[in-house]
């Protein structure tokens, strides 16, 4: 059973790695365009600005919740390894 406890949390932990690379890239992604639409001053400070309010909004909270579910997962396999293990 800890062996299937240790699987369970590696997995998640490669699985909340590939989410974090996903947001990443999503950023990335969005950088890229707005390079391509011009790189005036005044579109620099509305790219800015929106880029401000569009991390905090998506990309954060998802980041958070991928963690959060990693940490639970986490305390959950040691909780049940400190318990069930020989």
């Amino acid at each position: 059973m800890t062996l299937y406890m240790i699987i369970a949390g590696v997995i998640t932990s490669i699985a909340a790695l590939v989410g974090t690379f996903l947001v990443g890239r999503d950023v990335t992604r969005q950088l890229k365009k707005y390079e391509e639409e011009g790189d005036t001053p005044e579109d620099q400070l509305a790219r800015s600005i929106d880029y401000e309010k569009t991390s905090l909004k998506y990309n954060i909270k998802r980041l958070s919740w991928i963690y959060v579910v990693l940490g639970l997962v986490v305390l959950f396999v040691s909780i049940s390894i400190a318990y069930f293990g020989n």
